[in-house]
């Protein structure tokens, strides 16, 4: 559920993927449903790789999101606009009792809330990953590894294909100036 649904930095709120595009992806606010493009200038992170830092390593966003969902009964949570650091802070302990508290930030936990809200609100209520979604991230990731790294062979850099290419082309000139 998770994968489809983007955070633009830049651009406030959440967005579902529409569609993708050559050189863009095409998104849907979720608060209106108004579409534009995203492009590849614009950082887009999916909200099923964001994780918050734990104590003992990191907690998937939608394990955090569904413990929201349970101690909120699926009730939008009401984020007072003068909540203080150390009521935020409070907040998170309660959640989350493992959070790190000294990589996680206030701005963190408001944005985490605001997130919160604005899937409730979409009607987003299932936060569980489900495990063929993982499997195939897993198997991505195998792909990827597989092909993108050839130990067997370095790749060469570009410079030393043109020292190269400019060698043969000296040795070509010798030739012919010899034959002559």
């Amino acid at each position: 559920m998770l994968k489809n649904i983007l955070s633009i930095s830049g651009k406030s709120g959440l967005y579902k993927l529409v569609s993708r595009g050559k050189n863009m992806l095409i998104v849907e606010t979720l608060a209106d449903g108004k579409r534009m493009p995203a492009y590849n200038s614009d950082k887009v992170v999916a909200l099923s790789d964001v994780s918050m830092f734990t104590r003992d390593g990191e907690i998937r966003l939608n394990e955090v999101l569904k413990k929201l969902f349970d101690r909120e009964n699926g009730a939008e949570y009401k984020l007072d606009g003068k909540t203080d650091n150390e009521a935020l802070k409070k907040f998170m302990g309660e959640l989350v009792p493992e959070y790190d508290r000294n990589k996680v930030y206030p701005s963190d936990i408001k944005k985490l809330i605001q997130w919160y809200n604005i899937l409730t609100g979409a009607g987003f209520t299932d936060f569980t990953v489900k495990e063929e979604e993982s499997e195939e991230n897993a198997d991505k990731k195998e792909t990827l590894t597989a092909e993108g790294e050839n130990k067997d062979k370095p790749k060469k850099s570009p410079v030393k294909q043109a020292v190269k290419v400019q060698d043969k082309k000296m040795q070509t000139t010798k030739q012919t100036r010899t034959k002559v």
